[in-house]
């Protein structure tokens, strides 16, 4: 390596090094916009026939934003609703309810009279004070979201509409002979399609199938639920059963047997069932995941990366075990 070389590749590395530290702070909603940019490039492709590049990748944007920003306005007007109905509820008398009797058990165990109100009004007083005080802090991290929005729907965009041109730059720019890039590039996005359409759409259908069981035996807050189980089935050896499983033990202490049985073994047999039969069929349709590699993936990918780690530390493991592969299929010709 000659001098002009190494310096052109420590220029590469600083400026590499620097772009990362730009786009840091905003990883997350850049991953997001590619994975999406990902599952929604072949609807890109079949629009661009009809429409043009930058037509197709506005409507999809579009389409994107509506569909994810609404279900989850609804979601938080939901959440808020049930909130506020509960706070009016509770009344100055429920909280008397509350403080006499354990005031009168503190007296009679100790023989001190005990000012639980009191105690309770510091509290809460101390818990405002705290509100408030990091009101600066949500302030700072809901601007940094909405930055985080923007900057997603402008990667999205342009994805979408110069994705080809950008792989096309990756492809001449990588110094590999092109059957070895084809035969990688083949294996990621087999192993990507695994993961997204197997682990995540998995995920979706066991959530959604949980989510009616809830529904069935009267649980309020449905949606909520759902959706934080789709979320736990997406973590390893943890799954809906958090939320089912204790929500099937509150109705049977509450005297709902009928429906606690119920959602008990409606959860362990058809949303069990659906793990069982549904990832097998969808995953081994694209490519052989080992479960090894989803456990590892989302717990690392979940402390690295955050929320997306989830579905972006699968595909990085998978990657590196795709590269690993053809490395050894093609050592000769390297």
């Amino acid at each position: 390596m000659n001098a002009q070389r190494g310096v052109l590749l420590v220029l590469i590395a600083v400026l590499s090094y620097l772009s990362f530290q730009l786009v840091q702070p905003y990883l997350a909603f850049v991953i997001g916009a590619v994975l999406l940019a990902y599952v929604l490039s072949p609807i890109q492709t079949k629009l661009e026939a009809k429409t043009g590049s930058t037509a197709a990748a506005a409507l999809l944007v579009v389409g994107a934003t509506v569909a994810l920003l609404v279900p989850f306005a609804v979601l938080i007007i939901a959440i808020a609703g049930d909130a506020i109905r509960f706070a009016q509820g509770f009344t100055a008398s429920d909280v008397v309810a509350v403080v006499e009797p354990a005031e009168a058990w503190l007296d009679a165990q100790f023989g001190q009279e005990v000012d639980l109100a009191s105690e309770i009004a510091t509290r809460l007083e101390g818990l405002a004070q705290m509100v408030v005080g990091t009101a600066p802090d949500v302030i700072g991290m809901l601007t940094n979201t909405a930055i985080g929005l923007g900057l997603a729907v402008f990667v999205l965009f342009y994805l979408l509409r110069d994705g080809n041109k950008l792989m096309a730059w990756i492809r001449n720019a990588t110094p590999l002979p092109e059957a070895v890039q084809t035969k990688l590039y083949d294996r990621v996005d087999d192993m990507t399609r695994a993961v997204l359409l197997g682990h995540v759409l998995v995920a979706v259908i066991q959530g959604a199938i949980a989510g009616l069981g809830l529904l069935v035996v009267g649980i309020p807050n449905v949606l909520l639920w759902t959706g934080v189980m789709i979320l736990l089935a997406l973590l390893p050896f943890i799954g809906t059963f958090l939320v089912w499983g204790p929500a099937g033990i509150i109705l049977l202490s509450t005297g709902n047997t009928v429906g606690g049985v119920f959602l008990l073994a409606y959860g362990t047999v058809i949303v069990g069932i659906s793990d069982e039969y549904l990832r097998p069929v969808i995953v081994d349709r694209y490519a052989e995941v080992s479960p090894a590699i989803i456990v590892i993936g989302v717990i690392g990918g979940l402390s690295a990366f955050g929320v997306m780690g989830l579905f972006i530390g699968p595909i990085i493991v998978g990657a590196l075990k795709a590269a690993i592969e053809v490395f050894d299929e093609q050592y000769e010709q390297l």
